[in-house]
């Protein structure tokens, strides 16, 4: 009797269990497995959300914009090289950890400090607006509004940002950046380190730890391009996960820009095309006025001459006007 109770209870749970299965046999049968490449998912991509653009080139991580409301200010990261996959900026690193990866600041401002990592209260550059702009197969446009806010105290600048990601070839990726920046008072930044449109490469490729920092007439490390003049400037070297693979940044500074092409440059990852730190005097700009600026940062595979920069360079002159 008791073998045969046993025998009715296991029945009972053997058929619960084929129930069970048979309750989800549909639906894995019907999920879509993609085995193949998306379609869409081919050349440049991207996806707003949240306040980020992330942007993928065949489907694999390329860069992203964050530009939460809430951070200190927007910036890039990461920025991966077509080769390796790998950042060439870094998000946080020493000597310097609130450096991230391509970003827009400036220390000190009318008071502010809308660079260091100190909390938005002593200054923030705070995103107002992102929207995505014209997009093809191989470039993507994108719009986004700042204003520099600080408590207690008025707004310095708002500022107007454009920028266009393109792959130009299997070598080289741009972004270009247009930037407007009306006073909203009048304005005074006096002799500063910390200003205005600048990247921290990552380690591997900086001069400290191996890498190659280089100028457009051949100044070597930061001996040679500190305080000099150049068209562009960046850094580039063996990758640490890809010691086979070569690749490096670079930014160039545009002609029209309203100062002299002077660089800011440290052996351990940091340059800016900034004329802040070589003044004589405080550089001033009276409320309601606006200035102009326009950069590259390209990201190249190989040596910077392995990739033509200067032929890079001049393409961008001819259609920046």
């Amino acid at each position: 009797m008791l073998k045969k109770t046993m025998n009715r209870r296991t029945a009972i749970k053997l058929s619960l269990a084929a129930g069970v299965v048979a309750a989800t046999l549909p639906y894995k049968l019907s999920a879509i497995d993609y085995i193949k490449p998306v379609p869409g998912s081919e050349g440049l991509t991207n996806y707003l959300k949240d306040g980020q653009v992330h942007l993928r080139w065949n489907n694999m991580p390329l860069t992203a914009y964050r530009a939460k409301s809430s951070q200190k200010y927007p910036y890039f990261y990461p920025l991966n090289g077509l080769a390796s996959g790998t950042s060439l900026t870094t998000e946080s690193a020493l000597p310097y950890p609130h450096h991230r990866g391509l970003w827009l600041g400036c220390e000190p401002l009318n008071g502010g400090n809308y660079w260091a990592d100190n909390g938005v209260e002593s200054g923030q550059i705070k995103s107002e607006k992102l929207d995505l702009g014209e997009t093809t197969e191989k470039s993507v446009e994108f719009l986004n509004n700042c204003k520099w806010v600080r408590n207690d105290a008025p707004s310095p600048w708002s500022d107007e940002r454009k920028f266009t990601v393109k792959v130009l070839n299997d070598k080289v990726w741009v972004i270009d950046a247009e930037i407007k920046l009306t006073a909203n008072e009048d304005i005074e930044i006096k002799k500063a380190k910390h200003s205005f449109f600048a990247i921290r490469a990552a380690a591997d490729i900086s001069p400290a730890y191996g890498g190659i920092l280089l100028n457009s007439e051949g100044g070597v490390g930061a001996e040679e391009t500190l305080g000099k003049e150049a068209k562009w400037c960046g850094y580039h070297g063996n990758r640490a996960g890809r010691p086979d693979v070569v690749e490096g940044i670079i930014i160039m500074n545009h002609p029209d820009n309203p100062w002299k092409s002077t660089w800011l440059t440290r052996d351990y990852g940091h340059l800016s095309p900034s004329p802040f730190y070589f003044l004589d005097e405080p550089w001033r700009l009276g409320k309601g006025k606006s200035i102009d600026l326009k950069y590259r940062v390209a990201l190249h595979v190989g040596t910077p001459k392995d990739a033509d920069i200067e032929g890079v360079y001049k393409q961008w002159l001819e259609s920046a006007i």
